[in-house]
């Protein structure tokens, strides 16, 4: 018998593990690694042409755009690690990261304006209770409950405490601020480590469609990357071609030609970068698109919030280079539009 047992045991150890298909692969794989490789390459080269062109004289190039391309880098690279500690320690380390980002943009863009003894209540819950809970239910693959927890749930809880605390003036004005900063600041936000929970398929088709072999981290990477790139095609395109500016009083350097041209640009590189995702070359095409519009949308709203509140930037995480808030209002929008995306045609929707 103790033989029996022993030979069972070594034919079972000779059958190949196969994946759990309804578990998401989270591993840094072939793919994942390459494209963080080439963009670790790529920041090494920026860093040296903009060091380069630094030393250049005033007469040769203008410096107001060699200073913003070096503070462009930096923020960059700033990025780039918090992305790629994330995905090194997991997905569990990648979800406070961006807990974490969400909480320093939350408030960023609550200390714009001056808030009253009666929002200090509603704040706490915002930055104590709604932020974190957000994440944690991301962390637990909560979706029915994630997708309406602030949109519902906060957005009925914020008026309501305001209102107990028994302040009416700028009711309607302080109400609609915390509900924004919630809802653009957190809940948009944390769609992008979300990508991380999702079972990946090669082509549409639900529970019935094959199996992606690759890992979450290249999606994630590969969105992030993307939303990046429109924001350098777009400014690339308004500086060469940019002749109609979309709204002058909100942003006057987002022309017509550099959205179209930003847009295009982006769905070439992520037709380029289709290796990367369950996508495809004909469907990153389109997707990249999506985002690209998105990131557009991002910017412009978060243009006009600050032109409204009379301020420059959001805040001055990076030296010189604005907040926080400033360098990822693009992904803020892009990342439920994405993550919508790739979970109804590219995953088993669980």
């Amino acid at each position: 018998m103790p033989h029996a047992s022993l030979s069972l045991a070594g034919l079972l150890s000779q059958i190949p593990l196969m994946p759990n298909p309804l578990v998401p692969n989270v591993r840094l794989d072939p793919r994942t690694n390459i494209l963080l490789g080439s963009v670790l390459g790529l920041l090494i080269i920026a860093f040296f042409v903009g060091r380069a062109l630094r030393r250049q004289p005033e007469s040769t190039v203008n410096p107001a755009v060699i200073r913003t391309l070096n503070l462009r880098i930096v923020a960059w690279w700033m990025m780039f690690l918090i992305i790629i500690i994330g995905l090194l320690l997991g997905p569990v380390a990648t979800d406070v990261l961006f807990g974490l980002v969400s909480f320093w943009a939350l408030r960023e863009f609550i200390t714009m304006t001056p808030t009253r003894r009666g929002d200090h209540r509603t704040l706490f819950w915002s930055f104590i209770v709604f932020t974190p809970l957000q994440y944690v239910l991301i962390g637990l693959k909560a979706y029915a409950i994630y997708t309406i927890m602030i949109p519902v749930y906060a957005s009925l809880f914020v008026p309501a405490r305001i209102a107990i605390s028994g302040d009416p003036k700028r009711f309607l004005e302080r109400v609609a601020k915390i509900q924004a900063g919630l809802l653009i600041c957190v809940y948009s936000l944390s769609h992008a480590p979300a990508i991380l929970s999702l079972v990946l398929t090669e082509s549409p088709g639900g529970l019935t469609a094959t199996r992606w072999t690759g890992s979450n981290a290249s999606v994630l990477f590969f969105f992030v990357l993307i939303v990046q790139l429109n924001d350098v095609f777009q400014y690339m395109w308004s500086q060469l071609l940019g002749r109609h500016v979309v709204a002058p009083q909100i942003n006057a350097s987002r022309t017509w030609e550099g959205l179209i041209g930003g847009a295009l640009s982006t769905m070439l590189a992520g037709m380029v970068l289709s290796w990367a995702t369950p996508f495809g070359l004909y469907w990153a095409g389109p997707i990249a698109g999506a985002v690209a519009l998105a990131g557009f949308a991002g910017s412009m709203t978060m243009s006009g919030i600050k032109r409204d509140r009379g301020v420059k930037d959001y805040g001055t995480l990076v030296s010189g280079h604005a907040g926080v808030l400033d360098r990822i209002d693009s992904l803020c929008f892009a990342a439920p539009v994405f993550f919508h995306i790739t979970r109804f045609f590219f995953s088993t929707m669980q």
